[in-house]
C-alpha cells in the first residue's frame, strides 16, 4: 500500500471551505493517513503555497508528530510545543502554527499539505522557520505523501 495523507474537510484538489482560510475562523483541517513506512520514528509536516506573489509562502510547519499517530485533528493549538511532543514553527506570516490561505484576489492558489515519514525524531527546537526543518529532515525522508487544495477570493 501508499502512504496516504487524506482529509473530510475538502477533497483531493477541491476547495478549501472558508473555516481554513483567514477570511474565516482559520482552523487548520483534521487530516489523517495511513500506510507509513514500517520503520517510521515520527512525521513532520509542511502546508504551502506555491503561487503566491512572493514565491511560495509557508503556511504552517508540524514535526515530530509521534510515530503511532494517523490524525491531526482540527484546529490543532497555534502553540510551539503540542500535548503529543510535535513541535511547530513559523509560518511565513510569522506566527507559530497554521496560518490558513489568504490569497490577493484572482486566481485561486493551490495549497499543498506534504507529510513525511522520517526515521529519527528530530532536534529541532520549536519556533523555528521551514529552512531550518528541511535541513533537519533532509537524509531522514522514508516516505512522502501530499494532499492539495484550492482557494481564492
Amino acid at each position: 500500500m501508499a502512504f496516504v495523507l487524506k482529509t473530510t474537510t475538502f477533497p483531493e484538489g477541491g476547495n478549501i471551505p472558508k473555516k481554513y482560510t483567514c477570511d474565516g475562523v482559520d482552523l487548520s483541517p483534521a487530516l489523517s493517513w495511513s500506510d507509513a513506512p514500517a520503520k517510521t520514528q515520527s512525521f513532520a509536516l509542511i502546508a504551502d503555497d506555491p503561487d503566491a506573489p512572493a514565491g511560495t509562502w509557508t503556511h504552517w510547519i508540524i514535526w515530530n508528530i509521534p510515530a503511532k499517530t494517523a490524525a491531526l485533528p482540527e484546529g490543532v493549538p497555534k502553540v510551539e510545543n503540542v500535548g503529543d511532543g510535535s513541535r511547530q514553527g513559523k509560518n511565513d506570516f510569522k506566527r507559530i502554527g497554521y496560518g490558513g490561505p489568504c490569497p490577493p484576489p484572482g486566481k485561486p492558489h493551490r495549497y499543498f499539505f506534504k507529510l513525511y515519514a522520517l526515521d529519527a525524531n528530530l532536534d529541532v527546537k520549536a519556533g523555528v522557520r521551514r529552512d531550518d526543518l528541511e535541513r533537519a529532515i533532509e537524509g531522514h525522508v522514508l516516505s512522502q505523501a501530499e494532499l492539495m487544495g484550492k482557494y481564492g477570493r
